[in-house]
C-alpha cells in the first residue's frame, strides 16, 4: 500500500486548487532527477520544488562560468569555478521544507537514474538523451527532454505507454437549470434565464433530479443539438412522461476526448515548417558539437553554413517539403546565447510536464515542443552586424551572445515601472536582474506592492521564505533581486495603484519611465494601470494567470490596441432576490453565507462604534429613507440591549450559545416555513405553470439535532463569533456546549399571511422608494427615542468587528462560512460542497501554480526585448495564451490600435439600415475635420507657454480652432461640464473654470488635466481624442 502523504494546506492552498488532494498525494510520493543546473535547469528545480514532491536531486557535473549568470538565479559572481549543482543546493533547499532536495556532482548513470520516477535531462548530448531515453522507457521511469539555445527551446516527454492520465484537464462539468423539456423528437430543453448555458453542438450531457420526466434521469450520455443561448435538444423524448418541474444537466468529459497522439505545433503565424525545421537543427546542432567540442561561434556565417550543411543532410531522411534556412542560420548565429526569459517559459512548461508525470494530472505533452522568439532580434539586422557579441567576462555574456554590448548597455539605462510583487512580479524582478534591466548608471526599477507576505505565498512567489511572512513583499522581493543581482537600481513602495496614489505617481514621474510592467491580479487595477499608460504614451507588458491558464499582452503607442476598459458584466451579479429566497446554486449558499457573515459580525459591530463615536452617523442613517433605516437601526439597538431587556446583547457564553442557536432556528426553518406559508409547494403562476420550477427549489424547513455534526458545527463557530465581537471567550468544549444548548428555550414560530416576499430585485427596489406605512413610522421614532437615550448609550461598549480571513483556520470564519452554506444547501436540495470547494468559492481564491507564472513572465520578458529595441512592426510582437494543462500554447499578433468609429445610430439615420452596425463586413471610423484618430491620440496644450500667463478658457478654445481646425461646443471635466454656452467662463484662466466647476483646488502635483471636448465638426464620432491640458 502506497505511503499517504499529509499535505500542508497552508502553504499549498492556491495549488491545490489546481491539481487537488489526489493528485498532490501522489505528487508526495515522487522522487525526481533533474540533470543540468544552468539557467534551464534550475527554473525546472525551482518550479518542481515549490510543487511539492518528495525528493528532487540536481545534478551537475560542471562548474559556473561567467555565461551561467546571465540565466541562472542562484549563482553568485563567487560561485565561478565551482561546482553549479553544489553552489545551488542550499538555495534550492530553502524553497520547500517539505522536500527533499539533494546534489549529484558525478556522471549520470544507469544505477542513478534507476532511483527515481521522473528524470529531467538538460544540457544533454543527443548520444545521452537516446541512451537515457531507452533506458527510462525500458524502466518504466517518466522522461523528459529540455533544451534552450538563444532564442529557441525545444520540450521532449516520454512517459511509456502503461502512463494512466487521473484528470485530463482542469474544467469543472459544465451544467444548467432546465426551466422545461417537450415531449417531441427530437426533444427540446431550455434553460433557465439567469444565465445562458455554455454547451456546444456534439456535447453530450446527463440529466439529473429530473421530475416528471424522470426517464432522462437514467439514460445514458445525450448528444445535443441545435444550440441557442439558452436552449438545445436531445433525443426523443414523445413517449416519455410529461415534464414536470426542476433538473439540472450537466457536461459529461469523456476520455476518448484525449488529445491524438501527434508533434504538438504551435499556432504561431505559420511557424509549421520553422518548428519541423528546428527539430532537425537541434539534432544537427548535436551532430556540430561531437565534431566540434564546442557549440557554433556568435554571428559566425562559416558555422552557421556548416549547420545548415548538416540540416541539410538530415533532411534527406526526413523529407520536409519547406527548410526555414533564415530560422537555422539564427539558430547557429545565438545557441551559444543563454537567455533567462526563454529559460523561464520552457523551464515552466517542463516543470509542469513533471508534475503530470508524477500526479497523473492533466494530458502530457506528445511528445515534441518547439518554441522560438527570433522577432526578438532588431528588425533591422544590419544593427547586429555592428554590434560586439564577444565575451566580456561579465554575467550578461549569455544575453550578449545574442543581441550585443549596445542593447545590454540600453537594458541597463531603462527606468521600469512593476506593479505588483506577488507570483508574478517575483517572476518578472527575477528575469530584471537576470537581464540588467535598470542596472546601470541612469536605470532604476521601481516596485510597488501595498501587501504583506503571508505564508500561503511562499509556495509559488519564490523570492520569499518563511521569516520574511509579515514583511513587505515589495521590500523583500527588491532585497532579494539585488542579492542576485547587485548592480541593480531599485526602489520600493507599498503603494496601492489608484487615483489615491496620484500624488506619488504623478506625471513627472511617468514621463520619467521607459515602460510599465503589470503583475496584478484583478481587472480593475489592470483598466486603471492601462489608462495612466496611455495617458502618458508609455508602453506596459501585461500578464495574468489562473491555474494553467496565462496570457500576456505587450501595449506599444501607436501601434496596438490598449488593455481596455473593463469587460466584466455586472450580470455576473447574483441578484439579491436569489440569495435571499430562490437558491439553486452552492454559489448562491456560498455568498448568502458571506453576506450573513458580514452582516452579523462585521456590519453590526462597525455600526455600533461608529454610533457610539460619529455624531453624524445618525442623520447619515436617516438619510438612507425610512425603509433602509429602520432596517439598520432595528439591528443596532438589538445590539446595544443586552439579551434580558429584549436585545441581543449578550453577558455569558451562554448568552452567546443561545444566541446561535435560536439564529439557527430563524435561517433553517422559521424563515423557510414562512417562505413556504406565502408560496406553498403546489402554487402556481398567474399562468397555471408550477411557481417552484426552473431556478426556483422548492425548499423545506431543518429540524435542528444535537447529533448532526453540520448543526453542531454551526453553533459552535457562530456562538464564538459572536462572542469574539463581544470580546466574550468562547470554546470548542462539545460537552459543555451541548448541556448548554439542552438548557436553550427556542421560542415557537407561526408564520404570518402578511409578510412579502419579494420576486424580483425590481419589486425590492420599488418597495423601498414607496413611503413607509404607519406602523413601520412609529417604529422608526420608537427606536430613535431608544437610540438617544443617554442611560442607552453610556451603558453601551465598543465592539469588536471581524473581518472575513479565510486562511486562518483556527478564527471560525471558514467554520462557519462552510456550515451556514450547507445548512442552506440542505434547506434547498442543492448539493453541499467540502471546506475546501467552499474556500475556493466564498473566499474568491484565484488558483495559482508555479510553472504556469513562471512561463508568462518569461514571454513578458521576451517582448520586453521587442520594446527596448524600438520595433515598430506590430508583426513582431505576440499576444499569448497558454493552457499547460493540456500543453496548448497559441500566439497572435496583436489587434492594431483601431481608428475611432461612428456612432451607428447617426450612420444608419444618414446611409441607410445596410450600414446597421450589426451588418458584416463593414467598418466605418469618423473622421473629424477630415483626420481619423486612435486612442493613442490627443490634443496636448501647454497652459503656460513659455513660462507665460496661464491661458483663458477662451485661449484653449482657440488653441484648439488655430491647431486642429475643431471649434468646441461642450467641455467637460471628470463629471462636471466646464462649458456649455456659458460666455462669461471664456474669460476666466482655465484652472480657475475648473476650480469653480468642481468647487475643489487642482491638487499641486497634478500637471496634467484631460478635458473631453465636444466639437460642433464630430458629430458622427462617437469618441473624439481628449484635450490635455498640461500646468507646467
Amino acid at each position: 500500500m502506497s505511503e499517504i502523504v499529509e499535505i500542508d494546506e497552508g502553504l499549498y492552498s492556491r495549488q491545490l486548487y489546481v491539481l487537488g488532494h489526489e493528485a498532490m498525494h501522489r505528487m508526495g510520493t515522487a522522487s525526481v532527477l533533474i540533470a543540468g543546473m544552468r539557467g534551464l535547469g534550475v527554473e525546472i528545480a525551482k518550479n518542481v520544488i515549490l510543487s511539492g514532491v518528495k525528493s528532487v536531486k540536481v545534478q551537475d557535473e560542471g562548474q559556473a562560468a561567467w555565461s551561467d549568470l546571465s540565466s541562472q538565479f542562484f549563482l553568485k559572481e563567487s560561485h565561478l569555478g565551482q561546482n553549479r549543482a553544489t553552489c545551488s543546493l542550499q538555495q534550492l533547499s530553502a524553497l520547500n521544507p517539505h522536500v527533499r532536495v539533494s546534489a549529484h556532482t558525478g556522471p549520470l548513470d544507469e544505477e542513478l537514474l534507476l532511483q527515481f520516477q521522473v528524470v529531467v535531462l538538460t544540457e544533454s548530448s543527443l548520444d545521452d538523451q537516446k541512451r537515457f531515453g531507452d533506458l527510462c522507457h525500458s524502466r518504466r521511469i517518466k522522461f523528459i527532454v529540455a533544451d534552450t539555445k538563444g532564442l529557441c527551446g525545444q520540450l521532449f516527454c516520454d512517459f511509456g505507454e502503461q502512463f494512466e492520465v487521473f484528470d485530463q484537464d482542469e474544467d469543472m462539468p459544465a451544467s444548467s437549470m432546465i426551466q422545461s423539456i417537450s415531449k417531441d423528437n427530437p426533444g427540446v430543453v431550455l434553460c433557465t434565464d439567469d444565465q445562458k448555458h455554455i454547451f456546444s453542438n456534439g456535447s453530450k450531457v446527463i440529466f439529473s433530479e429530473v421530475q416528471g420526466m424522470t426517464e432522462l434521469n437514467n439514460i445514458a450520455p445525450v448528444e445535443i443539438k441545435d444550440c441557442g443561448s439558452y436552449s438545445f435538444s436531445i433525443c426523443d423524448t414523445s413517449s416519455f412522461s410529461k415534464y414536470e418541474r426542476g433538473g439540472v444537466v450537466t457536461e459529461k468529459l469523456l476520455s476518448e476526448a484525449l488529445l491524438d497522439c501527434q508533434l504538438l505545433k504551435l499556432n504561431d503565424y505559420g511557424k509549421e515548417w520553422r518548428h519541423k525545421t528546428l527539430h532537425l537543427a537541434f539534432q544537427a546542432l548535436h551532430g556540430f558539437v561531437k565534431k566540434e567540442q564546442r557549440l557554433p561561434d556568435p554571428w559566425s556565417q562559416s558555422d552557421a553554413d556548416a549547420l545548415l550543411a548538416i540540416v541539410g543532410e538530415l533532411n534527406t531522411v526526413a523529407q520536409l517539403e519547406q527548410l526555414d534556412e533564415a530560422a537555422v542560420r539564427i539558430l547557429s548565429f545565438t545557441a551559444q546565447g543563454d537567455l533567462a526569459p526563454v529559460n523561464a517559459f520552457i523551464g515552466g512548461l517542463a516543470a509542469q510536464e513533471v508534475i503530470k508525470a508524477c500526479s497523473g494530472k492533466f494530458t502530457p505533452l506528445q511528445q515534441w515542443l518547439y518554441f522560438d522568439a527570433l522577432e526578438c532580434l532588431p528588425e533591422d539586422k544590419d544593427q547586429l552586424a555592428e554590434c560586439s557579441i564577444s565575451a566580456k567576462g561579465s554575467r550578461y555574456d549569455g544575453q550578449i551572445a545574442v543581441f550585443g554590448s549596445a542593447f545590454q548597455e540600453k537594458l541597463e539605462r531603462q527606468k521600469y515601472f512593476l506593479v505588483g510583487a506577488g507570483a508574478i512580479g517575483c517572476e518578472l524582478l527575477k528575469n530584471f536582474a537576470l537581464i540588467g534591466l535598470g542596472a546601470g548608471e541612469e536605470g532604476n526599477i521601481t516596485v510597488t506592492d501595498m501587501d504583506f507576505i503571508e505564508r500561503s505565498n511562499l509556495n509559488r512567489q519564490f523570492l520569499f521564505r518563511s521569516q520574511d511572512i509579515g514583511n513587505a513583499k515589495s521590500d523583500v522581493a527588491a532585497k532579494a533581486v539585488r542579492e542576485m543581482n547587485p548592480a541593480m537600481k531599485i526602489t520600493a513602495h507599498q503603494n496601492c495603484l489608484d487615483p489615491d496614489s496620484e500624488e506619488v505617481y504623478d506625471y513627472k514621474f511617468f514621463m520619467g519611465l521607459d515602460g510599465v510592467a503589470a503583475a496584478l491580479d484583478n481587472v480593475k487595477a489592470r483598466v486603471y494601470l492601462d489608462g495612466r499608460c496611455v495617458q502618458h504614451q508609455k508602453p506596459l507588458l501585461e500578464g495574468g494567470t489562473l491555474g494553467c491558464r496565462g496570457h500576456t499582452l505587450a501595449v506599444v503607442p501607436h501601434l496596438t490596441e490598449s488593455y481596455g476598459p473593463d469587460k466584466s458584466s455586472s450580470n455576473d451579479a447574483i441578484p439579491l432576490c436569489t440569495l435571499k429566497n430562490f437558491p439553486h446554486r452552492i454559489e448562491h449558499t456560498l455568498q448568502w453565507a458571506r453576506d450573513q457573515f458580514e452582516g452579523l459580525f462585521k456590519q453590526a459591530p462597525d455600526n455600533v462604534n461608529l454610533f457610539l463615536g460619529d455624531p453624524e452617523f445618525m442623520p447619515r442613517t436617516l438619510g438612507l429613507g425610512d425603509s433602509e433605516a429602520l432596517e439598520a437601526l432595528e439591528v443596532l439597538c438589538s445590539s446595544l440591549e443586552n439579551i434580558k431587556a429584549g436585545g441581543q446583547r449578550p453577558t455569558s457564553w451562554e448568552d452567546c450559545v443561545g444566541w446561535a442557536r435560536s439564529k439557527w432556528e430563524n435561517l433553517y426553518n422559521n424563515d423557510i416555513r414562512q417562505l413556504l406559508h406565502s408560496f406553498p409547494p403546489e402554487e402556481k403562476t398567474a399562468v397555471g405553470l408550477p411557481f417552484w420550477s426552473g431556478s426556483k427549489r422548492c425548499p423545506h424547513p431543518l429540524t435542528f439535532d444535537l447529533n448532526n455534526n453540520t448543526h453542531k458545527e454551526y453553533v459552535v463557530a457562530a456562538a464564538n463569533l459572536y462572542g469574539q465581537i463581544y470580546g466574550i471567550k468562547g470554546t470548542t468544549d462539545s460537552s459543555s456546549i451541548r448541556k448548554t444548548l439542552e438548557k436553550v428555550s427556542v421560542p415557537s414560530f407561526t408564520p404570518k399571511s402578511s409578510v412579502k416576499i419579494h420576486l424580483t430585485d425590481k419589486d425590492m427596489e420599488e418597495d423601498k422608494k414607496q413611503d413607509s406605512d404607519d406602523a413601520e413610522k412609529a417604529r422608526l421614532e420608537e427606536l430613535k427615542g431608544k437610540l438617544a437615550s443617554p442611560s442607552l448609550k453610556s451603558s453601551a461598549m465598543q465592539m469588536y468587528p471581524t473581518d472575513f480571513e479565510k486562511d486562518d483556520d483556527n478564527n471560525f470564519h471558514m467554520d462557519y462560512i462552510v456550515a451556514a452554506s450547507n445548512l442552506r444547501a440542505e434547506n434547498y436540495d442543492i448539493p453541499a460542497a467540502n471546506r475546501h470547494q467552499s474556500k475556493l468559492i466564498a473566499g474568491r481564491i484565484i488558483p495559482a501554480i508555479a510553472t504556469t507564472t513562471a512561463a508568462v513572465a518569461g514571454l513578458m520578458c521576451l517582448e520586453l526585448y521587442k520594446l527596448i529595441q524600438g520595433h515598430q512592426e506590430i508583426s513582431s510582437y505576440r499576444t499569448g495564451y497558454m493552457y499547460l494543462a493540456t500543453s496548448h500554447i497559441l500566439f497572435s499578433q496583436p489587434s492594431r490600435s483601431r481608428y475611432f468609429e461612428t456612432v451607428p445610430e447617426r450612420v444608419n439615420m444618414i446611409q441607410g439600415p445596410q450600414y446597421s452596425s450589426g451588418s458584416s463586413g463593414v467598418e466605418l471610423h469618423c473622421a473629424v475635420a477630415g483626420k481619423k484618430y486612435t486612442l493613442w491620440d490627443d490634443f496636448l496644450v501647454e497652459g503656460r507657454r513659455g513660462g507665460q500667463q496661464e491661458m483663458t478658457l477662451g485661449d484653449l478654445f482657440q488653441f484648439i480652432k488655430d491647431e486642429y481646425d475643431l471649434s468646441i461646443s461642450l467641455l467637460l471635466y471628470e463629471n462636471a461640464i466646464l462649458y456649455m454656452g456659458q460666455e462669461e467662463r471664456l474669460k476666466q484662466s482655465v484652472s480657475d473654470v475648473v476650480r469653480m466647476v468642481t468647487k475643489t483646488d487642482i491638487p499641486p502635483h497634478k500637471k496634467m488635466l484631460e478635458f473631453i471636448a465636444s466639437f460642433t465638426e464630430d458629430e458622427e464620432c462617437e469618441t473624439v481624442p481628449p484635450i490635455r491640458y498640461m500646468l507646467l
